[in-house]
């Protein structure tokens, strides 16, 4: 068990100041410890002196020029007075998350690309992913009662995958693993509203708190699968005439077991660590709730089976980038976000790189 890893900085770094615990990082970090776009990457691009900002710009389709075999630009609606423009550019980079990204090439159709741009491949749009997670257990952790919080780190606890890391770790109902995160408190006068009381009794049974909580939940690899896919709604748009997307996706027994094996083995660690009162939960939560969508344009290094190469490069458009979430090939058990922000960065030096040899 280990403390989980998080974009946070513990000491003062160029404007930003060091976390210093206050706990709600969920309504956004004032003072820019936090890492988020406004505090990091946005301030280093505008200081460039090359960065544009439109706002309210809804993407609706890359434009392709047939002759040139190139993406020349992007067409946008204004969220406000709905009027269609056209910016144009030397490479462009989509990275409007998994489904948002896929979603602009679906509708950028062109009549070489008629079932939506760099799809030569037909993959487009499929191997959906998300993690599968809320199973896990909980449990009272008796004693502790003199310790309260000094202070609130950003994370929790992290338990790295251990199942079919090799033949001792092989699992016989399911394939890959999970990873585990949680965290333990001790729950404040909020409790009331599931306990029994009325009167002054009640409200002084309330002024202390109540006992340490444990809970550890996994966060499991979705295996890729041809048949949870993304596709444009023949009929229905949203209100910028843009179509709208239907979700196929659903877990497979791999992760369904997954799951029930992650509910089994918590209980048995909490059970070792001497928590009491255990409860192992499965929840009935379908794909999209961990809201960590993967592929739709996967990586590969086949362009008959996959939508870009190792640099996020469409196989079909060079110029074409997309650097979010629909370029993974698999969904892994860890957050993320880091990765596609590393993915980003390596893409851009690599057309950087590609600009300057003339071949982009």
């Amino acid at each position: 068990m280990i403390i989980g890893r998080v974009a946070v900085l513990t000491v003062p770094h160029k404007g930003r100041e060091r976390c210093h615990y206050c706990g709600p990082c969920h309504r956004g970090c004032s003072n820019g410890a936090y890492f988020s776009t406004q505090s990091s990457t946005l301030p280093a691009a505008q200081a460039t002196g090359k960065l544009t900002v439109r706002c309210d710009s809804v993407v609706h389709s890359v434009i392709y020029d047939e002759k040139k075999d190139r993406a020349v630009g992007v067409r946008v609606v204004d969220r406000n007075s709905r009027e269609t423009l056209e910016f144009y550019g030397k490479v462009i980079f989509l990275c409007a998350s998994a489904i948002g990204s896929t979603q602009v090439l679906l509708n950028s159709s062109t009549p070489r690309f008629s079932n939506g741009l760099a799809n030569s491949s037909g993959a487009l749009g499929h191997y959906l992913m998300d993690h599968p997670y809320l199973a896990g257990a909980s449990g009272e952790i008796p004693g502790f009662e003199d310790k309260y919080y000094s202070g609130n780190r950003p994370n929790g606890i992290y338990i790295p995958r251990f199942r079919n890391l090799d033949a001792k770790t092989k699992h016989p109902n399911f394939l890959r693993g999970y990873g585990c995160q949680g965290g333990a408190h001790r729950s404040g006068w909020d409790r009331g509203m599931n306990m029994l009381g009325f009167g002054a009794d009640f409200k002084k049974r309330l002024h202390e708190p109540g006992p340490w909580q444990m809970w550890v939940g996994g966060w499991g690899e979705h295996l890729p699968r041809y048949e949870n896919y993304v596709a444009l709604d023949p009929e229905k748009k949203d209100q910028w005439g843009i179509p709208v997307l239907k979700i196929n996706c659903a877990w497979s027994d791999n992760e369904n077991k997954m799951r029930e094996d992650m509910a089994a083995a918590l209980a048995i660690m909490l059970e070792a660590a001497g928590a009491k009162s255990i409860n192992p939960f499965v929840a009935d939560n379908p794909p999209g709730l961990c809201i960590h969508e993967m592929g739709t344009a996967r990586m590969g290094r086949d362009p008959k089976t996959s939508v870009l190469n190792g640099f996020n490069q469409s196989h079909d458009v060079p110029n074409l980038f997309v650097t979010d979430g629909a370029a993974m090939a698999s969904s892994a058990c860890q957050n993320p976000s880091l990765t596609y922000m590393a993915l980003t960065a390596r893409a851009c030096d690599y057309a950087v790189q590609q600009m300057k040899r003339g071949k982009l």
